[in-house]
């Protein structure tokens, strides 16, 4: 059995709270959200934060709306909600089937759409257990310097696995991002990055809050 490390664990009620724990640990803060990605990652040691910010209790970062000209989605949004919620369906039927077809109807439940849209990228030699990644030496991604898919290579090649993010994009969608001294919306195209390591522009004190 994987077990967590020792962290401590923050349920803020609000976006303001919880951007306020995020300005204040900095990299030592990790966002929980549903934690189908974060904590088996969190047992393999590919994350080891001191504070996890749990914002389950957060009720504004739910549900969907219909605002005219677009629809907002809140990121703590369940998988399984977006993949039934009738505004999503009759505006943004493909963005239901992407939700849809995310692993099965258990992590559905749990898991959100903002979660997978921030989903960490994947690797076959990033996406064990410590005891194995320590036996290859680590990787480029975590505790080390070497790529093991491309030799020599200087940066990470993790790739995205973000089921919704295709058809989000497709769609011109753009992501509300809230840190404790800013509000700014961001377009999707720009939202992700090249990079395997870190593969969006979100900073440790930001919190993605709706899509639109």
């Amino acid at each position: 059995m994987l077990r967590l490390d020792p962290f401590r664990l923050e349920t803020p009620s609000s976006v303001d709270g919880a951007v306020a724990l995020l300005a204040e640990h900095g990299a030592d803060a990790k966002i929980l959200a549903g934690g189908t990605d974060v904590v088996p990652n969190m047992k393999h040691g590919l994350h080891e934060p001191k504070v996890v910010v749990s914002i389950g209790r957060i009720a504004e970062l739910k549900g969907v709306r219909d605002v005219g000209d677009a629809l907002e989605i809140g990121a703590l949004t369940t998988l399984h909600d977006v993949a039934h919620d009738p505004l999503v369906n009759e505006h943004a039927p493909g963005v239901a089937k992407a939700a849809a077809l995310v692993a099965g109807p258990q992590l559905r439940r749990m898991g959100t759409l903002g979660g997978n849209i921030c989903l960490d990228t994947r690797c076959l030699y990033y996406n064990q257990t410590y005891f194995w990644r320590e036996s290859l030496g680590f990787c480029l991604k975590k505790d080390g310097s070497v790529c093991h898919v491309v030799a020599g290579g200087k940066k990470c090649v993790a790739a995205a696995s973000n089921d919704t993010a295709t058809m989000l994009l497709c769609l011109d969608a753009t992501v509300d991002v809230r840190s404790a001294t800013s509000t700014r919306t961001i377009a999707l195209t720009e939202f992700f990055v090249a990079d395997g390591i870190h593969n969006t522009v979100l900073a440790a004190s930001d919190l993605l809050v709706r899509v639109r």
